[in-house]
C-alpha cells in the first residue's frame, strides 16, 4: 500500500469568538487510514462542535462551530508518519 503524504497543509487562520472556523489538508491517495485531528494536542471527535468530513477521498476538512477563547491553539492533522500544524 502507497504511504499517504500531505499535499497541500493547513493554514493558520483568525478568526471571531463565536465564529465557525474551517481548516482543510489535501493527502495523496483517497480513503487514506489513521488520520487523525488535533486541538491543543487533544484528539477531536466528530460531534456538533467539530465537523469533521472528507471531499473527494482526499481532502480532510475540520470545522469548528462557534468557537471560543479556549479554542486558541494549535490545530493538528496526522495522516500517517505526516502532520500538519496552523
Amino acid at each position: 500500500e502507497p504511504e499517504v503524504t500531505i499535499v497541500s497543509g493547513l493554514r493558520d487562520t483568525v478568526v471571531s469568538e463565536g465564529d465557525d472556523v474551517t481548516f482543510q489538508c489535501q493527502v495523496s491517495h483517497e480513503n487514506a487510514r489513521d488520520v487523525e485531528w488535533k486541538l491543543q494536542d487533544v484528539a477531536l471527535q466528530n460531534n456538533e462542535m467539530n465537523e469533521i468530513s472528507v471531499e473527494k477521498g482526499r481532502i480532510h476538512r475540520l470545522t469548528l462551530r462557534k468557537v471560543t477563547e479556549q479554542d486558541i491553539g494549535t490545530v493538528t492533522f496526522r495522516v500517517g508518519a505526516h502532520t500538519s500544524t496552523a
